[in-house]
């Protein structure tokens, strides 16, 4: 019996997770998991030591007030750890915890790997000199990290991107029509204003005034929130008042649906731009978070791009209206080009396929290469 100990603290690695435990079961069918995760990953069978969603906390204003609570389940976490003893820890993204936690079990137990490299080749490099000794080995999800962590002695093995089985590309238009009973000429916009609370917060205000400016402009205008579990609620009842009544979507196959049936997308950053690109919808990417927190990273990026479309093409491929950029005009004259002008998004449709073509993993499904890569730690 291998037993692994799986954390994962945000809506993406949630669903990361799920899809590394249905790999591992594939091949060591009496593999078993304790550890933290969210719906899906609870869908796999795993029981959460407590809720995920107490982790999805971004930016230094969101994170201050909450110290002494993320420090009181950092402690939790290690306890369960060593009194489970398992064969494997693996923590996956959400640096902020899941790298306290490996610090804090340290070498000589259970075998520890990390899945998804800390991105801090796009700031605060300096950071790269506190790895070493934290995980036994490093799983990246992009191309040119390892070459970034070699020199580092922090043992990057480059599994492939499991965006590219999600079946973000496998929707039906049809489909979603006829669910929500659209006209023929409906023109539907796909919205994701996040997965964290404090996104949707900042967020949702800037789409709502967006739709009141398109509207008069694009008939049969209709908005699609795609909303996860941890945000659905808070969604739903901030949207009520929208101009346009939008559709909200909150389960993964109705989302595909609504990208193969979506003229346009209006996104936050994140692995929401390789989806969309993945399904071909012409896309914009806008974000904004605290002035404190902005003003600090804007000091420390290294990356000319926010979004990973772009960072993967190595071009502005795809408009990224950020801060004080998130404004409804700005917002609402960029979605109206990418719906009126079929040149601009067939521009973006003939770089998605060249960019996502670089995350294919070296051998089989990237979720499959992952698991290989986990079980060969243990030897």
């Amino acid at each position: 019996m291998t037993r692994i100990f799986i954390i994962a603290g945000e809506a993406s690695g949630d669903v990361l997770g799920y899809r590394l435990m249905t790999a591992l079961r594939e091949l060591r069918p009496d593999t078993q998991f304790s550890g933290i995760g969210g719906a899906r990953m609870e869908e796999a069978g795993l029981t959460s030591l407590f809720p995920m969603q107490e982790l999805a906390l971004m930016g230094l204003a969101e994170i201050l007030p909450r110290v002494l609570h993320l420090k009181k389940r950092l402690a939790q976490t290690v306890e369960a750890i060593r009194a489970e003893k398992p064969d494997i820890v693996l923590t996956i993204d959400s640096p902020g915890f899941t790298l306290r936690v490996l610090k804090a079990i340290g070498a000589g137990g259970p075998k520890r790997v990390h899945y998804v490299a800390p991105q801090v080749w796009a700031w605060r490099q300096e950071r790269v000199k506190h790895f070493p000794g934290l995980w036994d080995e490093l799983l990246c999800l992009l191309p040119f990290e390892p070459e970034f962590f070699a020199p580092h002695g922090l043992h990057p093995v480059f599994t492939g991107h499991p965006v590219l089985e999600s079946g973000a590309d496998k929707g039906d238009a049809a489909r979603f029509f006829a669910r929500h009973s659209l006209a023929p000429d409906a023109v539907p916009i796909v919205l994701m204003p996040g997965s964290r609370v404090t996104e949707t917060k900042r967020l949702l205000p800037v789409f709502r005034e967006t739709l009141a400016l398109l509207e008069p402009q694009i008939h049969g205008l209709r908005p699609v929130v795609a909303a996860v579990a941890g945000v659905a609620e808070h969604v739903a009842s901030h949207t009520e008042d929208w101009p346009v009544r939008p559709i909200i979507v909150r389960d993964v196959a109705e989302r595909y649906d609504a990208f193969a049936a979506a003229k346009a997308a209006l996104t936050k950053s994140g692995t929401s731009t390789l989806e969309l690109a993945m399904a071909g919808v012409p896309m914009a990417v806008t974000y904004r978070v605290n002035p404190i927190s902005a003003f600090l990273g804007r000091r420390l990026i290294k990356v000319p791009h926010v979004a990973m479309i772009n960072l993967l093409a190595q071009r502005a491929l795809v408009p990224e209206l950020l801060q004080e950029d998130c404004r409804a005009e700005k917002l609402a004259a960029t979605l109206s080009h990418l719906l009126r002008d079929e040149q601009a998004a067939a521009a973006q449709r003939a770089g998605y396929a060249e960019a996502l073509a670089t995350l294919r993993a070296p051998e089989g499904a990237p979720s499959s290469a992952a698991a290989k890569a986990i079980l060969a730690v243990l030897g």
